[in-house]
């Protein structure tokens, strides 16, 4: 691939972060962007009135491609893409470079990196952080896996869709910083949720009580965004990002920590808060409903017997 020019850029997925990250990419690379996704009204709805054309298949990716981004539900589908009988290294023209923006597990990616290196396609886990209006804004935090020369040629690209870019160490570093990043977002959410709940029922309104906390060292990122703009309001819309998801991220950290040997009991209680949440009116609902198990009483689903 001559980096001199501009590479033609694949983009594979195109849901809520997908499609915000895509547009960014479309708006502002200098070279041709094409575009996958299964459900076709997805290119109309995020690409409409970029330069982007619409592939057919992932076939179409791969022949035309020298860098394939790729923003899919997991780790299986990650796999299926890269290495799959219909995917982007099945036949002879594959892309020289694969960088997975999804959030799958640390050795779902490491496995598929020596796969596709095996196929001599370079692999980067690049998952990212923040909100979907952050995507829209290209200002995500992405947290990335990969050695210092391949970094040196894909930051540049990375910077389209964030305005944080950080080189986390080799591939699946990405994944455990983004792991990381996910699980104290959640377990400071059920955390306030609790505290939310306390203070309203000891006599200081939910709104006085963030105010108050947000000028003291008890602030958060959490507090700030999912406390004032879900949680206060009682606010879980459909589409957000639900419990279930949260339930994926944290068993992937739990996997993690088990091969990793830490006791990880603070992720266990809130993997039983957030498995509460589903199994009680609100799955698919915006994860920040935890608020309303501790509100009702309900609390955590019971530890599975001999488990923490």
């Amino acid at each position: 691939m001559n980096m001199h020019t501009a590479p033609v850029i694949g983009f594979i997925g195109l849901g809520v972060m997908g499609g915000a990250m895509c547009r960014n990419v479309a708006l502002r690379h200098e070279g041709e962007v094409m575009a996958f996704d299964m459900n076709a009204a997805a290119f109309d709805a995020a690409l409409g009135g970029t330069k982007a054309t619409r592939a057919g298949s992932v076939a179409q990716i791969a022949a035309r491609a020298d860098i394939v981004f790729l923003s899919l539900p997991g780790g299986p589908q990650v796999e299926r893409v890269c290495l799959g009988a219909e995917g982007l290294t099945s036949e002879e023209r594959r892309p020289w470079i694969v960088v997975d923006l999804s959030t799958t597990t640390v050795a779902s990616a490491r496995a598929v990196a020596e796969r596709l290196r095996a196929r001599n396609v370079a692999f980067a886990d690049a998952p990212v952080a923040r909100t979907r209006e952050a995507a829209q804004r290209g200002e995500l935090s992405i947290m990335v896996g990969a050695d210092e020369a391949l970094f040196a040629k894909i930051e540049p690209l990375l910077n389209y869709m964030g305005s944080d870019v950080t080189r986390c160490g080799e591939v699946g570093c990405g994944q455990v910083v983004k792991l990381i990043n996910n699980a104290l977002v959640f377990e400071n959410t059920v955390a306030l949720a609790e505290m939310m709940v306390l203070g309203e029922r000891a006599g200081v309104q939910p709104a006085t009580l963030l105010d108050a906390v947000s000028k003291g060292s008890g602030d958060s990122f959490v507090l700030r965004n999912h406390g004032r703009k879900a949680m206060l309001p009682r606010e879980f819309p459909q589409k957000s990002f639900p419990p279930e998801y949260v339930l994926k991220d944290l068993s992937y950290v739990l996997e993690l920590a088990e091969q990793t040997g830490v006791a990880t009991h603070v992720t266990k209680l809130s993997q039983r808060y957030y498995e509460s949440t589903v199994g009680n009116g609100f799955s698919g609902r915006y994860f920040p409903a935890v608020i309303e198990m501790v509100d009702r009483n309900i609390g955590p689903a019971p530890a599975p017997a001999g488990k923490d």
